[in-house]
């Protein structure tokens, strides 16, 4: 889908109709109240504050291409379109999802013609990290030549998303999701705007409703303003016969939000933040912060087997030998719960998470491995020492396999004492247990095996 704008500074300055297919028809709440102008916009002050990156690209005419990164509704289309009203460009609206290779190419030999008469197209591009490596090729050489200044809109991280020659040439700018604040006050103006909003409609809200609709928005200002035009209407259909009485109340405002999906892409960087933190807080030993990311995933829909996984290699990784139970537990869990499925099946994996963090930590077995890892890789495949390598055949026991080999159970305690790692590497430790939990009496365990063996 392609909007081209051919004057930029008209933009937004509507009466509250918006000219669909040919027809009119009400444009929603969040659409007419779409800020117009750098001064009318909110938030982002890291980026358009006096002297900052941004502003100082637009004031002085200097754009280079961007990538907006930030979560939905914090303002990257609108903060493109007021790029463009700003620098007097020739804007095009470009949608990755709608968009096929015809509208590429149109695309471009429009923006050919405004630069052939000296006048610079600002390319948006909706939600760029959906095109493919290929697509994204395809804007290159335009960019180097000048013919568009790119302006892409993404909520994942574009150095996942975005190809490396297409990231190389664009500036990333970094945008937030607004505060309960700043949202509460974009509602106000809404409430009482009567060019754009809904102020002709003598309608008023609680300061209560207000401050529940921002504080549930997410950050998100389109959701924010969705959530208090459908209480608006909740609202008028009660109070027809009273108009002046009409008021949005907490009520209307939690009917008019529902239950709204949080914030939480299965598929993007939000999934690895809010595992990262679930992991991170029971590795921290904080089973309240644990509780509440492990709430978090399952109210979004994430798969509770991929949880559960997480949590077995979390038991060994980062509790290992300090509490060897953790990976039963962790390990149960993930067995309980196939069994039993949710509902009920979160209050295992509550169990299972509180004991997880709060159990004692140690990564000595993860250090271990990671360890004879590196060390296999450094030095090679190093030769098994004769003594312990297996003789089935008698060429092989005569060839010395097995020979001199210690039989741990033919000696006290069960502990022969004997090397057996290459010679090239003997003494070599991988193992090295923390001192507490569990390993704690593994300490003096191998401290008395020390003893013994050097006797």
């Amino acid at each position: 889908m392609v909007a081209v704008m051919e004057n930029p500074n008209l933009w937004g300055q509507n009466s509250g109709v918006s000219k669909v297919s040919g027809g009119a028809v009400y444009a929603p709440l969040a659409e007419r109240m779409r800020p117009r102008s750098l001064a009318e916009f909110s938030g982002q002050e890291h980026l358009l504050g006096e002297g900052r990156i941004l502003r100082g690209m637009i004031e002085s005419d200097s754009l280079a291409s961007l990538i907006l990164w930030g979560p939905p509704g914090c303002g990257k289309t609108t903060l493109a379109h007021i790029i463009a009203s700003e620098t007097e460009s020739h804007f095009i609206f470009f949608s990755a999802i709608l968009a096929g290779v015809k509208e590429i190419r149109e695309t471009f030999r429009e923006a050919e013609k405004y630069a052939s008469r000296g006048i610079r197209t600002i390319l948006f591009i909706d939600e760029i990290h959906r095109f493919n490596k290929a697509q994204q090729d395809a804007f290159l050489p335009y960019i180097e030549k000048g013919i568009v200044t790119i302006i892409g809109a993404t909520t994942e991280n574009p150095s996942f998303e975005v190809i490396a020659p297409l990231l190389s040439r664009c500036r990333v700018l970094t945008l937030h999701q607004l505060e309960p604040e700043a949202i509460s006050e974009l509602l106000l103006l809404a409430l009482n705007d009567e060019e754009r909003g809904l102020g002709r409609s003598s309608l008023k809200a609680t300061d209560a409703a207000l401050e529940y609709i921002a504080a549930h928005s997410g950050g998100d200002a389109r959701s924010a303003l969705n959530t208090l035009e459908v209480a608006a209407a909740l609202a008028s259909d009660r109070g027809a016969d009273q108009v002046q009485d009409c008021c949005i109340t907490l009520e209307s405002a939690r009917e008019a939000l529902q239950k709204k999906a949080l914030l939480y892409d299965k598929g993007g960087e939000e999934h690895y933040n809010v595992i990262s933190a679930f992991i991170k807080s029971m590795r921290a030993s904080d089973p309240d912060a644990a509780l509440y990311w492990l709430a978090r995933m399952l109210e979004a829909g994430e798969d509770p087997l991929f949880i559960l996984r997480r949590m077995m290699i979390l038991a060994s990784e980062d509790i290992g030998n300090a509490d060897p139970r953790a990976l039963q537990i962790a390990v149960a869990a993930m067995q309980a719960f196939q069994v039993i499925g949710m509902p009920e099946g979160r209050i295992i994996m509550g169990q299972a998470v509180t004991y997880l963090s709060t159990a004692p930590k140690s990564n000595a077995s993860y250090l271990g491995i990671n360890g004879a890892l590196a060390e296999v890789r450094k030095s090679g495949a190093l030769s098994v020492p004769m003594h312990i390598r297996n003789a089935p055949t008698k060429l092989m026991k005569d060839e010395g396999y097995g020979k001199g080999y210690h039989y741990s159970h033919d000696f006290q305690d069960g502990y022969s004492g004997q090397d057996c790692l290459p010679q090239k590497l003997a003494g070599k430790k991988f193992y090295e247990p923390k001192g507490y939990g569990y390993e704690k009496s593994i300490v003096e365990r191998m401290e008395w095996l020390k003893k013994r063996r050097d006797v």
